[in-house]
């Protein structure tokens, strides 16, 4: 005789994404706001070591913070300040390290974790939340365009392994993401453009205003002009939150359409030895899968040269090196690894509309790195 029970519930998530400046003066409630509550909890803060050294007043002003807000909540400890950038994600020591500071300092799962930093930082501490006690409250507080924009209003954490990117991880929503424009003023050029790529991205399989806007705007963004700056943020990250809302937050289905110029994106970083920071790659991934989309036929020359002319005006490079060769072509298998299933790439129907493709050519792929590095050498000419 089978007996089988069957269950299914479904459970709701809601975080709020907020916008400010100067997060940490005492007169700015937004932070104790979210913390506020039924209890005092305890919050253990983890810093970025490159926002610690841009702003070496930020460990006095969390404190000053939290003895305004005593009545709100307690600090557990001296902030933790571990590396940042992509070396946090390749060490599990330093994963392991902030798991062990919510044993020492008796991080509950009524307790939160704050964590200030780029989107490696956030994807390592995140991680470490979500396997500690099954899950500690997590607030992010991301200090790059491309945390602000993008990766930090996700519900995705992660460290790499077996030489792999985001091998391990899970899908954990925050329980707030707090952007504070005031970090960016201290990033450097690379930074500050890099984060952009995710913008583009989403406007040009989604919104093809969005992209018209970037390509008004793409002038002032190139000279840090912080108005537009903070517009194209919140656009891009509102359109990233509606599309985890409405379609497959946990993915598990093998479609990414998010991932538009990532397949090859990733297997750059590794390629270059992560020279080549992750919103440079993914520039140089959506020039490819765009110049791709072009040679198949399915946009025009015109669009084509719309998009490379955005990425040279932001500054971005079109191509690397390691693009050539036979490697590249693992980094659609791996991804294909990393998802399970059927292949799935975003490619271009036409500017502001993706398509998804369950197949690429190989001969095509080389003809767009071919066609990458002439718009790279003609580019070069010109700023010589």
């Amino acid at each position: 005789m089978n007996t089988i029970l069957e269950q299914t519930f479904s459970v709701p998530f809601r975080y709020p994404v907020c916008f400010t400046e100067g997060l940490f003066d005492p007169k700015n409630p937004m932070l104790a706001d979210v913390l506020r509550g039924e209890r005092v909890p305890k919050v253990l803060f983890v810093l970025d070591s490159g926002v610690a050294d841009s702003h070496p007043a930020l460990v006095d002003g969390l404190k000053a913070y939290a003895a305004r807000y005593s009545d709100v909540f307690t600090m557990a400890a001296e902030p933790m300040i571990v590396v940042g950038g992509e070396a946090c994600k390749n060490d599990p020591e330093l994963y392991q390290k902030v798991v062990e500071a919510t044993h020492l300092y008796g991080i509950d799962r009524h307790s939160y974790i704050a964590v200030i930093g780029g989107g490696a930082v956030l994807d390592m501490v995140g991680f470490a939340a979500a396997i500690s006690h099954r899950g500690i409250r997590l607030i992010r507080i991301p200090t790059t365009v491309l945390s602000q924009n993008d990766s930090a209003v996700g519900v995705k954490n992660s460290i790499n392994a077996y030489g792999k990117k985001n091998y391990l991880g899970t899908f954990t929503p925050p329980n707030a993401v707090l952007n504070d424009f005031e970090f960016l003023k201290t990033l450097d050029d690379r930074d500050w453009r890099a984060g952009i790529s995710e913008a583009i991205k989403v406007a040009l399989i989604k919104d093809l205003s969005f992209f018209e806007w970037l390509e008004e705007n793409a002038e002032a963004l190139a000279k840090r002009e912080m108005e537009p700056m903070k517009a194209h943020i919140i656009r891009s990250a509102q359109m990233h939150m509606a599309h985890i809302a409405g379609r497959d937050p946990f993915e598990f289905g093998s479609s990414r359409p998010l991932d538009f110029g990532h397949w090859a994106a990733h297997k750059l970083e590794k390629l270059t030895e992560f020279r080549i920071r992750h919103g440079e790659a993914v520039g140089i991934g959506i020039a490819l899968d765009s110049a791709y989309s072009f040679l198949q036929g399915r946009i025009t020359e015109e669009d084509l040269a719309r998009i490379i002319q955005v990425m040279k005006t932001l500054g971005f490079d079109l191509f690397a090196p390691e693009l050539q060769g036979d490697s590249l072509i693992q980094g659609l298998r791996e991804f294909q690894e990393h998802l399970g299933g059927q292949l799935t790439i975003m490619l271009l129907e036409k500017l502001g509309k993706g398509v998804e493709v369950h197949e690429m050519d190989e001969d095509l792929i080389h003809q767009s790195v071919d066609l990458l590095r002439s718009f790279q050498e003609k580019s070069d000419l010109i700023t010589s």
